[in-house]
């Protein structure tokens, strides 16, 4: 056998292997065009080969990629439907009742009860106002463009301002917070308006559901607000942040169910941790600050 004849056997040999393959890929390429996006199918490889194998592997992993994501995005639109059909009907509540103590206030003659109806109408729109103002905060502090003017914040001065300005609910309440820091200078990176925001979430939350003073204690790069809670087998710990999450013992009380779950996005953003604990009846709430 000549030389020639072995090169020319040698080319003949790759021209297939280079059609062959050239098939193969056409075929995965037009597998992929015209595959159902709603299908479970996956590619498979005819020719052998490493190559192919994985190639058809990264393929199928980028496909259960997408399917978990349009599965989860599914999901978050099943539930945000759920969730304004919640808000809807908590919106719906107070402006009811305003409307028939309006109703009553104009077919009453007697003053006293006039202004009684009238009182209890604006109580009932002041609930609503609150309630979307939570959702007002709830989507600035989810917006992802939002920008945050990060920087070295003082814990305590912004804590202060918190409690001086809740001052009225504690002293109403007949409680005193206990607060305690191993460092009184305590400065973390944060943009401080979206920090006092954190707090004050925190504090109402404590005030608005808790059983006793709460306790504020600072220990490291960690600050733990700490409260009894009235019904600690109503709490579902794990969706504490979740929006419009409201233990079943906290459904008779007006709010949205979103204070926690600003802090949350809050804290995310600036890349603090904020986790919530229950041990025995008492709730915690900490947030882990970077170094």
């Amino acid at each position: 056998m000549t030389l020639a004849v072995c090169f020319g056997g040698l080319a003949l040999c790759a021209f297939i292997v280079l059609l062959l393959y050239g098939r193969e890929l056409r075929r995965m390429a037009v597998w992929l065009r015209m595959r159902d996006g709603r299908s479970n199918g996956r590619m498979a490889t005819e020719m052998p080969g490493a190559g192919f194998t994985e190639l058809a592997r990264a393929v199928n992993n980028a496909l259960d990629a997408a399917e978990a994501e349009r599965q989860d995005a599914a999901a978050e639109r099943r539930q945000l439907q759920r969730d304004l059909a919640s808000l809807s009907h908590d919106i719906r509540t107070p402006l009811m009742g305003a409307a028939g103590y309006v109703s009553l206030a104009a077919d009453e003659a007697d003053e006293d009860r006039r202004a009684h109806y009238l009182g209890a109408a604006r109580t009932r729109l002041q609930d609503m106002e609150g309630l979307l103002n939570s959702l007002f905060a709830y989507t600035q502090a989810s917006d992802p463009d939002a920008d945050l003017d990060m920087r070295p914040v003082a814990v305590v001065p912004v804590l202060a301002t918190v409690l001086a300005g809740q001052f009225p609910a504690f002293e109403g309440r007949g409680w005193e917070p206990r607060v305690r820091f191993a460092d009184e200078s305590f400065t973390v990176e944060a943009d401080e308006a979206a920090l006092g925001r954190m707090v004050e979430n925190l504090v109402s939350n404590a005030l608005r559901y808790g059983a006793a003073a709460p306790s504020i204690v600072q220990e490291g790069r960690t600050l733990v607000f700490s409260n009894a809670v009235a019904d600690p087998g109503a709490l579902d710990v794990s969706r504490l942040f979740e929006r419009f999450y409201r233990a079943d013992a906290a459904r008779v009380q007006s709010g949205a169910g979103l204070g926690l779950a600003v802090v949350k996005s809050l804290a995310a953003a600036q890349g603090i941790e904020a986790t919530a604990a229950l041990q025995g009846d008492v709730l915690s709430i900490a947030l882990e600050f970077p170094v």
